[in-house]
């Protein structure tokens, strides 16, 4: 259901701010415009016309009302309350408005949620799953090894370009969230893989010439979320991993690997590209000493 044109506006108004004077991801912005359009049905409920008509009570309700009538998680309200926020406070430094209705309300406390990773067995069977034989299963295995041993996001891997990787000083160059940049070692042995990849696969996928993205679908095109999640799903599923393993338990495992190997956290935060050292702490408790020896027998960097 559209929305009436003073919430649009509003909503388009934060939106160019993000982007334009923060910069922030794509996919972060769409949150943030998810949030705010169901913020404003809840709000066009209640006989507001716009969102500087919201009072202290309409947001307590809204994020109480996410908890009881949706069953929502107190992680989710406490996102959904940090993009509450965000608009109320651009709204007054804008001078659209006097009041924020958010002030002085706590963020709900989130149960702390220790990322899981995968031990060697599981690692190996998922990274081994593809048959290489094949143009697809070179790539797929490429894809994975490259994400394991780089500790990409999805969102990083689906948007690799040929000349990110330099094949004679083994670093990839990422993009991650917010457009920022990071350079990232890659083992010889996953170089190596990704260049057979583009020797004898790719060439089989390419339907445009000056398409210079790293991993094509079957169409040409660019690999995309969604396809890589589909991938990925199947070879967990070949290598029985848990049903609720995703791309990024790889990305858990590589930093936990790499802690658990002796490697400093501020450097693990650099590979990560986490803004915060506090992000990247996480992983100090999920890295007994017993998999040092795993990260040493396995990991490509070891």
């Amino acid at each position: 259901m559209s929305l009436p044109s003073a919430f649009d506006h509003q909503i388009d108004l934060l939106t160019e701010h993000l982007v334009v004077e923060r910069g922030l991801a794509d996919n972060t912005i769409s949150a943030y415009q998810r949030d705010l359009e169901q913020y404003a049905h809840f709000l066009i409920g209640r006989g507001h016309d716009d969102f500087t008509q919201a009072q202290r009570e309409d947001v307590t309700d809204f994020l109480g009302g996410l908890r009881r009538e949706q069953n929502q998680s107190a992680r989710t309200v406490a996102r959904k309350l940090t993009s509450l926020r965000r608009l109320h406070r651009f709204l007054v430094r804008e001078g659209l408005t006097d009041s924020d209705p958010t002030a002085n309300i706590a963020q709900p406390k989130a149960a702390e949620r220790l990322p899981s990773v995968l031990v060697v067995e599981e690692c190996r069977a998922l990274l081994e799953a593809p048959d290489q034989s094949t143009a697809y299963g070179l790539r797929d295995a490429a894809m994975l090894w490259l994400m394991y041993a780089s500790g990409l996001r999805v969102t990083e891997l689906v948007n690799l370009r040929i000349h990110d990787l330099d094949f004679e000083e083994a670093i990839l160059r990422i993009t991650g969230k917010g457009g920022r940049q990071r350079l990232v070692p890659v083992a010889p042995a996953v170089v190596d893989l990704v260049q057979t990849y583009l020797a004898t696969a790719r060439q089989e996928f390419v339907r445009d010439v000056r398409e210079d993205a790293l991993f094509l679908s079957r169409l040409g095109h660019p690999m995309t979320r969604e396809r890589f999640w589909g991938i990925f799903k199947e070879y967990a599923r070949q290598a029985k991993l848990a049903p609720d393993v995703s791309p990024h338990t790889l990305r858990h495992s590589f930093a936990t690997h790499l802690l658990a190997g002796g490697a400093d956290l501020r450097v693990i935060q650099e590979m990560l590209g986490h803004s915060s050292l506090t992000t990247t702490e996480i992983y100090t408790h999920v890295a007994p000493e017993d998999l040092r020896e795993t990260y040493e027998q396995f990991h490509p960097r070891a």
